[in-house]
């Protein structure tokens, strides 16, 4: 045999045990990853189970979920509910926690399952709400370029991120880019919409033309581009799953994180990981639908805020408690406003101005108050905050014009993009439709609970949107036609007598 033969055949095998012993470290890999992550799966599911998982225990816990209509209950739901003394401080701002707080309530924050771990669980009520993985990915990146796209009055990225940076060191609240996911998305959108308007003025490109925003490549990156990023995969893809599973990149347990990347690595074992979110949100004590907006609120009042009230009313000889200094409370930075309009040069007015710390979070909470006033508290503020929602999404969405994110534009996204998002969510998928489940026992066993006379009255006035001056008069007219059938009847006994 030749040299050259005889080292074509060396080449081979070196090749071969190349190969062979890449194999086995693969194979060890997943062998020890598919080991962590049973351990960690068995440890979740051997939790104790709540007996009465559908009673409010003394702490409430909002699990978050971004993008999901969870701010709207906070606001509109919660702060009517609870004062400002019960709310577990700084709530958003996970590094000046304090579960330590004796007479905390209230704790609603974007941090993941994991947060359990800081507090009494045995005490602990746990409500999350769910939205269609599709639609909440089209949310979360319509959300990180408005918010990024913000930052575009500045004349570079560098004058950006220093002006954020001392608005920040001079404020005292919590901004967006302080709470997660945020703080990983913002930036890098912002980062993003910077280099695209660079090059535009470097090519001279002022007008652009196209009918899809969400492939305007020249303004911002494309729906496609964002979704196979590895940031979105690390941080948005399953985000619900990870997050309800304590399994995000900003979780509190050490475990975590390397289970996390061993179900990302090996998409196999992320069933272990979808039966241990299952299992929590079987325990937990309310479990909403974006989707089933108004059934949701519904069902929030009766389930959770008619237990608020009992408790604070169980708890206080007074007929209001007072909703404590506004300091506090003020101190807070909305999750879907960075910096107060700080980024604005031209909005140095509003810089101290809280988001949260609106006048109407000032008002006494009333403990007296019935579940049907409540959903018509919620009413007028959900229309309040929907409004000013609009006008900030406007004014953001201006400075990357023509760029226009309307549930409209969204119907036009090609169903190959589509598939992609179903598939790159698999796990969030399946976690939706098990939430659709329990969402219809919930609202079963609701509308048995409350059978009474104010229950059917609350359930039904908020179920159809009738108000209470329009329930009495139908109830005026039933009444008027069950004495004339009576007076009908008595008529018709009385001739029959007399024939």
């Amino acid at each position: 045999m030749d040299p050259a033969h005889k080292f074509s055949l060396l080449l081979f095998f070196v090749g071969l045990v190349c190969v062979l012993a890449s194999a086995s470290s693969l194979k060890d890999d997943f062998g020890h990853c598919e080991r962590v992550v049973q351990k960690w799966a068995s440890s979740s599911l051997e939790e104790e189970v709540e007996e009465d998982k559908h009673t409010l225990k003394d702490l409430l816990f909002f699990l978050h979920i971004p993008r999901t209509g969870g701010r709207t209950y906070f606001h509109c739901f919660l702060r009517k509910l609870y004062p400002n003394s019960l709310e577990c401080p700084r709530s958003y701002d996970k590094l000046r926690f304090d579960p330590r707080k004796r007479k905390c309530r209230l704790l609603v924050t974007h941090d993941d399952y994991s947060m359990i771990s800081k507090l009494p669980k045995q005490s602990t009520s746990v409500v999350t709400i769910l939205r269609d993985p599709v639609d909440r990915v089209f949310s979360t990146y319509e959300f990180s370029i408005e918010v990024a796209a913000r930052f575009l009055v500045h004349p570079n990225l560098t004058s950006a991120t220093q002006m954020a940076k001392r608005l920040h060191a001079k404020t005292t609240g919590v901004s967006t880019l302080d709470i997660w996911p945020w703080k990983y998305l913002v930036p890098w959108m912002r980062e993003d919409l910077f280099a695209r308007r660079d090059t535009r003025k470097h090519k001279g490109l002022n007008n652009i033309m196209s009918s899809d925003p969400y492939d305007m490549s020249r303004i911002a990156m494309p729906l496609q581009e964002y979704i196979h990023d590895p940031i979105a995969h690390d941080i948005v893809h399953n985000g619900a799953t990870f997050q309800v599973a304590g399994l995000t990149n900003n979780s509190y347990t050490p475990e975590s994180h390397f289970v996390r990347h061993c179900v990302q690595k090996y998409n196999v074992l992320g069933h272990h990981v979808l039966q241990v979110a299952k299992r929590r949100l079987d325990d937990m004590l309310y479990v909403g639908l974006t989707e089933e907006h108004r059934e949701s609120a519904t069902m929030f009042a009766n389930v959770v805020g008619s237990q608020v009230i009992s408790q604070l009313r169980a708890s206080s000889p007074k007929s209001k408690i007072t909703a404590g200094k506004k300091s506090e409370r003020s101190s807070l930075t909305s999750d879907s406003k960075p910096d107060n309009d700080n980024i604005d040069q031209n909005s140095t007015s509003n810089q101290n101005r809280s988001e949260i710390g609106s006048p109407e979070n000032d008002e006494a909470v009333n403990e007296n108050m019935t579940v049907g006033e409540l959903m018509d508290s919620y009413e007028v503020c959900i229309s309040s905050l929907r409004k000013s929602q609009t006008q900030r999404r406007t004014s953001s969405l201006k400075r990357i014009s023509p760029a226009n994110f309307t549930k409209e534009a969204r119907q036009h996204i090609s169903d190959e993009v589509l598939r992609q998002i179903r598939s790159l969510n698999h796990l969030d998928m399946e976690l939706y439709k098990y939430a659709q489940g329990l969402f219809a026992k919930q609202h079963k066993r609701t509308m048995q609970n409350f059978v009474g006379i104010e229950g059917l009255e609350t359930l039904f006035i908020n179920s159809y949107d009738i108000s209470g001056w329009k329930l009495l008069s139908i109830g005026t007219v039933v009444v008027s036609l069950l004495i004339i059938f009576i007076l009908v009847n008595a008529r018709r006994r009385t001739l029959k007598l007399k024939i």
